[in-house]
């Protein structure tokens, strides 16, 4: 899983604590302690998906375009992350069984597993994910 995943949602999170106010790059990667230009390949894709919008100029920012409970988690994973869990195996011997197959095996043990993954990410949304922030307060 990489960093856009956790970025994503932490954006969406602090939208989704604003919902009245416009929040610029710059505010969101202060919040998630990154570069503005990560932040902004992350909006990029949120935008791209429907999760934000966005307005130029003075005033302008991101904010959330969605309903809180029908973001999950596993929508924002598929967007950054997938595929992430596949294995990264060396180029090996296609002579050895081991060598000519390791690739194949460990690719469909992986899948499952990302699949099990997304069914336990639909479990969580936004709405829960602010939830559980404030709880924190």
């Amino acid at each position: 899983m990489n960093s856009d995943f956790t970025l994503a949602i932490h954006s969406l999170t602090l939208l989704a604590l604003q919902p009245d106010r416009m929040a610029t790059s710059d505010i969101i990667s202060e919040s998630a302690g990154v570069h503005p230009v990560r932040i902004r390949k992350v909006l990029s894709l949120l935008k791209k998906h429907g999760f934000i919008k966005t307005k130029e100029g003075t005033g302008g920012g991101f904010i959330f375009a969605s309903e809180l409970s029908e973001v999950n988690l596993w929508d924002i994973y598929k967007i950054t992350s997938e595929g992430a869990l596949q294995p990264k195996c060396p180029d090996s011997n296609e002579k050895c069984i081991v060598g000519a197959n390791m690739q194949k095996v460990l690719f469909s043990i992986f899948l499952g597993a990302e699949e099990h993954l997304g069914e336990y990410l639909k479990n969580y949304t936004i709405k829960e994910v602010v939830h559980h922030i404030n709880l924190e307060k």
